[in-house]
């Protein structure tokens, strides 16, 4: 009796084990990369092989010419937030996984819509977008395969891949501009009355020339629901930008005044910046005309 029930402990154990999530090292260990470029979010999550001795992109190794899943394990997956242009041409925002065929000039990048796509289940009707990307000789070789972004303004960027002697490039390109005002209109339709929201949106419409008439009635509700310096410091600014001086410069006083009474520890950055605009203002207001003087009385 007593074997056999330590046999059935045995066999608890053992199946036990056996249906556990041992996590043990990858020779292709995985990675995300995260990158962002003006208000649009990248990410890659891949899994990078290593040389160990070989040579790749040729025919015993990652054959040249051929589809490979840019990586090594589970598909590439590579997510944008917003539509992307890639090397001219445009990819809407989404999840793809990256495939590529690697050449000694030109590689072709492949984005494509089936998420677990490897080599032999590839279709080139799942194509979400093929491009054709530079590939060139680097002076240093890279060990580990690595994909990663360079080259970044707010509105560009190089997404490489890199292995042993080579580099391909894709050329990234979003249009900031556009995202932006989307997402300050989005921000400010899901909170229409949010003091801090409408400052917000206010002040990119004032920073880009952007609809003056819509950001003062979204600014005056933020001093509605809350007077700040800032909020006030917004609208002398808008108000500047129409020309009317005569509003701006008492506006510009008041947000001076009520931050240097706020004990805002962000005052201090504005300080210089309001105390200028007060003097622009009210060095572009019309002058006086001088009062005349009192004629003498006649004897």
């Amino acid at each position: 009796m007593r074997k056999l029930v330590l046999s059935g402990i045995t066999l608890g154990l053992a199946a036990q084990l056996a249906t556990a999530q041992i996590k043990l090292p990858s020779p292709s260990p995985g990675a995300t990369v995260i990158q962002t470029i003006g208000v649009t979010d990248l990410t890659v999550k891949y899994s990078r092989p290593s040389l160990k001795g070989r040579t790749p992109f040729t025919e015993a190794f990652v054959p040249s010419g051929k589809v490979w899943r840019t990586g090594a394990n589970q598909a590439t997956a590579f997510t944008t937030s917003t539509d992307l242009m890639v090397n001219g041409q445009t990819l809407p925002a989404g999840t793809y996984a990256i495939l590529s065929i690697p050449a000694s000039d030109d590689w072709t990048l492949i984005f494509s819509k089936d998420l677990s796509v490897t080599e032999q289940s590839y279709k080139q009707e799942q194509d979400a977008l093929r491009v054709p990307i530079k590939s060139s000789a680097t002076a240093e070789p890279t060990e580990t395969f690595t994909i990663n972004f360079s080259d970044l303004t707010d509105s560009t960027a190089s997404m490489n891949f890199m292995w042993a002697n080579r580099k391909a490039k894709a050329d990234l390109a979003v249009n900031t501009s556009a995202n932006a005002a989307a997402s300050v209109d989005k921000a400010v339709a899901e909170k229409p009355d949010d003091a801090a929201v409408l400052q917000a949106a206010a002040n990119y419409n004032l920073s880009k020339g952007r609809n003056l008439d819509q950001a003062m009635t979204w600014i005056d509700k933020s001093i509605a629901a809350k007077e700040t310096f800032r909020n006030l410091y917004v609208k002398s600014q808008l108000l500047g930008k129409m020309g009317k001086f005569a509003e701006a410069v008492p506006l510009a006083q008041k947000a001076l005044s009520l931050g240097q009474s706020s004990n805002d520890p962000s005052f201090p950055f504005f300080k210089d910046a309001i105390e200028k605009s007060v003097s622009e203002y009210t060095a572009k207001l019309p002058a006086m005309p001088a009062l005349k003087g009192k004629g003498k009385k006649k004897a």
